[in-house]
Order: structure tokens, then C-alpha cells, then sequence
């Protein structure tokens, strides 16, 4: 039986207690948007709630101005809770990252008092630019994630699904260089940058329908040529490529690349291809944690739905380095979609609200089970290396 003392039922009374902070910090996110690597506003906010509540916060984690981290504890285990903040450019928060990240501080600040009566460490992290920059990805590298035990966030979504099938994703820049010639008067001097890029757009195009599920292709032109009078000598295009698994998604780029060559070659330009950013991974759940997740929320989760692929979140990188959870829960009904000016107003609905309290709650249980059970952590992590063996 819980003694008056039980970590859980003082971390259910101190969520309760932090409920309308957590959710005023939702609704001042969403009010107030900022887009990838501008999220000042939003980090301040956060970074000063976690200062106030018992954290050592430190700010410009990573080279990257809007990104901090907050730390209580020492010794004994770690964990991770990740906030994101960061919106969609012209939609706001229509992925819901106001929800990530109060749920997040929520848990942070619900799990603090434990560590003054038991060894161990709690790391809230603050990740900006998970839309399109991949901070994790930068922390990750800066050794943030060292000697964490397990990494836990939660996202909102259209399902309640226990974990998340999340693709490896990169985005490719292509540029064509041609030599300018007049179209009618020197015709035969002029290598067009811009028929080679369209040839490549039109060749990957063809190429989608026989690529294996999980894997996508997506392009756009973003520099074709400056008059109808001029043969291109320079086009340039972007595109993104989506996979099953990290190691899939290094096939895809060959093939992009090859076909890149290819089309030079055909029409004697020259080509560069370079990625925009480092790849995200593809996400490695792991079971032994979302599991122990799930029993903590009032309601259930279910499976994900097979071959449904739900994108990519610089979470998988995390995820390729210690054990980590990212389960989705539902703010709207099924049918609907994030990135969505619905889904955006979902974000800060009364069903919201339910979430995020629900999500903080169960987070920071999670979180105290970590810091508490030898043998979770002990499961979470031979999970995590039998997982890292088979997926690559």
C-alpha cells in the first residue's frame, strides 16, 4: 500500500497544484508564436519557470541562443524531459509544441521535490527548431544526452498511439550550373541549368510509386533562371526524402544523387547536391518505457496503426544515443491532421488542456520510476541495445 510519503501520490498532488501554470504556459505559447531558432520569448519563459522551481538553468546550450537546459539532482540515475517550442511558419502552433512543452515543465517541476529525499538527476531540456533546424540533433552532438538514462516527451496528435512511427528524414539542395546563351540567336551555346533540375524533378517523381513504405520523395524549384530571354545557366532545388530507417534513407540519397549526376551528364551541366542540415534518424521506441508510461495516464493508448508513418522529429536522433519515449496523444478526433489551422486552434481547446495536465503527470511518473527502479532502467536499456542491433 502507498505510504503517506509515496513519490507518486505527492507527484499527483504537486501536478494538481501546478495545473493552472502548466496551462497558462501553454496558452501563453500559443499566443505568442515564434518559428525555428527565434523561440527567445518562449525560452525565456520556460527557462524562469524552471529557475523558480528548484533548477540550475543554463542558457546558449549548443551554439544555439534558444536552447537551455535546467538541472536538479546529482548522483545516482538520469533523466531527460524534452520541451519543443517552436511554430510553424504562418500557422503557429498547429503542431502543437506549446503542449510538448508545458507538459514537459510540468513534469519537471512535479518531479523536483523527490530529488531532495533520493539520489539522482532530472534534465529538462529545451530544444528549439524541431520544425526545421533539428536541435536536438546540435545537442545531441554537444554531449547533452551523456549519461542520461532515458529521454521522455510527449506530442499531440490526432491518435493516442504508445509510440511513434517516425521516419529518418533529410532535405537535399540541388543546384544545376548551365552557361547563358540567347534562346534564338545562340541556342546551341546555352547548357540549361533549369531542363536538367525539371528533368530530375520528373525522373524522382516517376520514382515514387516504387519506392518501399515509409520512403518519400518531395521536391520544389526555388531558382530557375531570371528572364525568359536567358538560358539558365543556374537552377537550384530542394528536396525531401523520407525513409523507414536511417540506413534506408542513405540508399534513397544515393539514388537521388546518382540521378542528379545522371541528368548532367545528359544535358553537360554540372550539378552540386548537399544537405541542408545533419538527417534526422528514424525513432527507436522503446517498450520497457512506454509501457510504463501508459499506466500512468487515465486513459489508454493503443498500437500504431500497421504501415502508418507519421513523419520525421529530430526525437529519433535522441533516441539512436539512450533510450526514449515519444508517444502521441490525441487533442482532436481521428481524421483530422497536425499542421492544420484546426489543429491549431485544438492546441489550445478544453481537450487540450485534459492533455497537457495528463501528459505532465504521467511524464513525471515516468520520470520518478527511472530514478526509482533498477529494474526498468535495466530493461529500458537491454531494449535499447537489442533494438539498436536490429535497426540501423
Amino acid at each position: 500500500m502507498p505510504t503517506p510519503d509515496d513519490p507518486h501520490q505527492s507527484i499527483t498532488r504537486r501536478v494538481a497544484d501546478l495545473a493552472d501554470e502548466v496551462w497558462a504556459t501553454a496558452c501563453a505559447l500559443h499566443a505568442d508564436p515564434e518559428c525555428a531558432f527565434d523561440e527567445h520569448r518562449a525560452a525565456a519563459l520556460l527557462s524562469t519557470a524552471l529557475e523558480r522551481g528548484g533548477y540550475g538553468v543554463r542558457r546558449g546550450v549548443a551554439g544555439m541562443p534558444t536552447a537551455f537546459t535546467g538541472e536538479a539532482g546529482s548522483g545516482g540515475p538520469s533523466v531527460a524531459l524534452l520541451m519543443e517550442y517552436d511554430a510553424l511558419p504562418g500557422m503557429g502552433h498547429a503542431c502543437g509544441h506549446n503542449l510538448i512543452a508545458a507538459a514537459g515543465l510540468g513534469a519537471a517541476l512535479a518531479v523536483r521535490p523527490l530529488l531532495d529525499r533520493v539520489p539522482g538527476r532530472v534534465l529538462a531540456v529545451g530544444s528549439p527548431a524541431e520544425e526545421g533546424g533539428g536541435g536536438k540533433v546540435a545537442e545531441v552532438r554537444a554531449g547533452v544526452f551523456d549519461g542520461v538514462d532515458a529521454a521522455l516527451m510527449v506530442h499531440p496528435g490526432v491518435h493516442s498511439w504508445s509510440w511513434a512511427p517516425l521516419t529518418a528524414q533529410v532535405e537535399l539542395e540541388v543546384v544545376f550550373h548551365g552557361r547563358a546563351a540567347h534562346p534564338t540567336g545562340n541556342p546551341a551555346e546555352g547548357r540549361d541549368a533549369l531542363a536538367a533540375l525539371v528533368q530530375l524533378y520528373t525522373t524522382l517523381g516517376a520514382l515514387r510509386p516504387h519506392l518501399p513504405p515509409g520512403a518519400h520523395v518531395q521536391g520544389i524549384i526555388t531558382e530557375g533562371g531570371v528572364a525568359t530571354n536567358v538560358v539558365p545557366d543556374r537552377a537550384v532545388g530542394r528536396f525531401g526524402l523520407r525513409a523507414a530507417t536511417t540506413t534506408a534513407l542513405r540508399g534513397l540519397v544515393d539514388r537521388v544523387e546518382e540521378a542528379a549526376r545522371s541528368m548532367a551528364w545528359v544535358t553537360e551541366t554540372t550539378v552540386e547536391v548537399h544537405a541542408l542540415r545533419e538527417p534526422y534518424a528514424h525513432f527507436r521506441r522503446n517498450e520497457a518505457l512506454a509501457d510504463r508510461f501508459a499506466e500512468h495516464l487515465p486513459f489508454a493508448l493503443a498500437l500504431p496503426t500497421p504501415g502508418v508513418q507519421l513523419g520525421s522529429s529530430d526525437m529519433g536522433n535522441v533516441s539512436v544515443e539512450v533510450p526514449a519515449i515519444h508517444p502521441f496523444l490525441a487533442i482532436t478526433g481521428p481524421g483530422g491532421s497536425d499542421h492544420t489551422p484546426e489543429f491549431a486552434r485544438a492546441a489550445a481547446g478544453p481537450r487540450a488542456r485534459e492533455v497537457v495536465l495528463a501528459a505532465a503527470e504521467a511524464l513525471a511518473h515516468t520520470a520518478a520510476d527511472v530514478l526509482l527502479d533498477d529494474g526498468l532502467r535495466e530493461r529500458a536499456w537491454a531494449e535499447f541495445r537489442e533494438r539498436g542491433r536490429v535497426e540501423a
